[in-house]
């Protein structure tokens, strides 16, 4: 996109997931990352804890642009097995230990997406459930190995070789991978930014 011309949405993230998933419905955008503390508070529910950091995330970059006409989209996602909320992996350690806590088991992906736009904020959850089937502990290590978990949520990627772990889902494939389609979709047309552009 040529630099006179403003970009009709910013993405509030630095995930090459977000950006292909935005480009795959024809939504040429730019990305600008958001900088929030991740840190769940005190008794938040986890889905409110999603839906409050997509929120900031747009919201922290949409107070830095000088357009306040550029819509910026936020997102955040969250893993949650057992009533445990799983961020992404501090180390291998940490990594191995969720995944073994995801084995032969269903956990929920709880996805939020925010748009900011004129100073109004809208905002949008989905969820889904994903079942792992029983994980190998060598297997485990080969995939941290890969690099591939580092900074993912729960410590795996669906669209990646952590596919072959899933041996089911209930909801929304993007929204695992950290953009629900769906509810970008909608936020979106709100805004009048149109998909499948050219």
């Amino acid at each position: 996109m040529p630099e006179s011309t403003p970009p009709l949405l910013v993405l509030a993230s630095a995930s090459p997931r977000r950006s292909a998933l935005l480009l795959q419905i024809g939504v040429p955008h730019r990305v600008v990352p958001a900088r929030v503390d991740e840190t769940r508070r005190d008794h938040e529910p986890i889905d409110g804890c999603v839906r409050r950091l997509a929120e900031q995330k747009a919201l922290q970059v949409y107070t830095g642009l000088k357009n306040p006409a550029v819509p910026v989209l936020g997102a955040d996602t969250a893993v949650v097995v057992d009533g445990d909320m799983l961020g992404k992996p501090r180390n291998r350690e940490h990594a191995l230990e969720m995944l073994a806590r995801l084995s032969a088991k269903e956990h929920e992906v709880i996805s939020a997406v925010a748009l900011a736009r004129y100073g109004s904020l809208s905002s949008k959850l989905s969820r889904s459930l994903v079942r792992f089937r029983a994980l190998l502990p060598a297997e485990c290590d080969a995939y941290w190995a890969s690099d591939e978990p580092r900074d993912k949520a729960g410590a795996y990627a669906i669209q990646g070789r952590g596919a072959v772990f899933v041996q089911s889902l209930r909801g929304s494939y993007s929204g695992v991978m950290g953009l629900p389609l769906f509810e970008t979709a909608a936020l979106l047309a709100a805004a009048a930014v149109p998909v499948w552009q050219a």
